[in-house]
């Protein structure tokens, strides 16, 4: 353990442990203290190396300059006592102020010194943290290149438990991440999956393979039909964690550049979506359901499969709940099929879409205003007459309205415009004006 000696306490050679010295603050200015430090490995540290790859959140306090609240690599001293980041403080006099910032004193003295014995305490306290780190790190990539060797023996419940032992290292050490591929654990892990792999051996497989980065040789093997149909089966019947870490699967799957749409144009893929998005007992499925699902709508070949599962009265029911990031990808879900007629038709007939849709605009976002006002026009264009009409009893009129007078994008302003004026060929002038809920004449 390093030590710090110290006169400053009332008690000459007194020696004390970093832990005590950081405790009870003997931490002073810049000369007369000896620090030793074992074997000097301190020194061939870097500092801001250590900083950086630790960021860590309990850093003590003495630590931390507090001009910019970092950890000080730097310390320097002032006339008044009070340490800083030797930069920042030089930055501090650099804009005309020659006061103490913590105690706003006025400086007889505007030299700093530096503070050795600060550095030296900093340094070890991160040295020691930054080395704990780097042998927990090896330990745990030998654990992980253990295991692997293990997969490669074991079968049956030996296999789940060695899965799961891989699952916990792999989630909560990065390091351990790259060791697994390098090692070629991602053909191991693929290899595991198949039409007679058991749910218990395929939803762990693929929450270590979520969290693994996947080239494409191996998304391209991750994309074999048994594969696929094993991650579909458990996307429909597994625990709300294997729903979500299938969709994130078949998400990375859909990246990448040779991807066959025909791999997601599934009725059991879509319906197992739509179940996932409108569980209202696990709430933590409704993002990644329907980040999925946008992506999934993308590819005009799935947007009459996605009609035909009833997914759209089901989507637009869900609209007031929906936090602002599900919203907009529910909009955009609406938006994608509204481009054909069955989706158009479908938006249509629900009595919910235009009000829902009216509720929407201005209220969340440019971006989903913008939504919003592209599946009103493209219901309004059915059937101006009918629609329209709906949709100004429902306040749609003042609502655009509000789209045009505002800083937004000009070019929705402009449809803003051409939807008004749809709108107004149902009525006189006055009427339309009180439908507007205005007072003033429009132009």
């Amino acid at each position: 353990m390093p030590v710090f000696q110290s006169k400053r306490d009332g008690v000459n050679g007194q020696v004390l442990d970093l832990d005590t010295a950081v405790k009870d603050g003997v931490l002073g200015g810049g000369g007369g203290v000896g620090f030793g430090f074992g074997g000097g490995f301190a020194e061939k540290l870097d500092l801001n190396k250590m900083i950086e790859e630790l960021d860590l959140p309990d850093v003590p306090s003495v630590f931390i300059c507090p001009i910019s609240l970092e950890p000080m690599e730097d310390p320097v001293t002032l006339c008044t006592g009070q340490t800083y980041e030797r930069s920042n403080i030089l930055k501090w006099f650099s804009l005309g102020h020659f006061t103490c910032p913590t105690t706003m004193q006025e400086l007889w003295d505007d030299s700093v010194t530096p503070n050795k014995t600060l550095h030296q305490l900093i340094h070890t306290w991160f040295s020691q943290k930054y080395l704990q780190m780097k042998k927990k790190s090896e330990d745990v990539q030998g654990t992980a290149s253990d295991i692997l060797d293990t997969l490669k023996k074991v079968k049956g419940q030996a296999r789940v438990q060695s899965l799961k032992e891989l699952r916990r290292v792999v989630t909560n050490h990065a390091t351990t991440r790259k060791t697994v591929v390098e090692k070629g654990g991602v053909t191991l892990l693929s290899s595991l999956l198949g039409p007679y792999t058991s749910h218990a051996i395929g939803s762990e497989v693929v929450s270590i393979l979520v969290n693994l980065s996947l080239d494409s040789s191996s998304k391209l093997n991750l994309m074999q039909p048994a594969k696929i149909s094993l991650v579909i089966d458990m996307l429909n019947e597994g625990s709300i964690e294997t729903k979500i870490n299938c969709t994130k699967l078949i998400k990375t799957l859909m990246e990448e550049d040779d991807f066959q749409v025909e791999i997601v144009s599934s009725h059991s893929l879509l319906v197992a979506l739509m179940r996932l998005v409108r569980d209202k007992r696990h709430p933590s499925g409704n993002l990644p359901g329907l980040s999925l699902l946008k992506s999934i709508s993308s590819h005009k070949q799935v947007r009459f499969l996605i009609v035909s599962i009833g997914a759209i009265p089901q989507l637009v029911e869900l609209l007031p709940g929906l936090n602002p990031e599900s919203l907009e990808l529910a909009l955009f879900i609406l938006d994608s099929v509204s481009t054909i007629k069955e989706g158009k038709l479908a938006l249509s007939s629900c009595s919910n879409t235009i009000p829902n849709m009216v509720r929407v605009l201005m209220r969340v976002s440019e971006s989903c205003t913008q939504l919003a006002l592209s599946i009103l026009w493209s219901i309004c264009k059915l059937s101006p007459e009918e629609y329209s009409s709906i949709a100004v009893d429902v306040g749609l009129a003042a609502k655009l309205l509000l789209v045009i007078q505002s800083g937004c994008d000009p070019l929705l302003k402009q449809k803003s415009a051409e939807l008004l004026k749809l709108c107004s060929l149902n009525y006189t002038d006055s009427i339309f004006i009180s439908k507007c809920k205005l007072t003033r004449t429009i132009r």
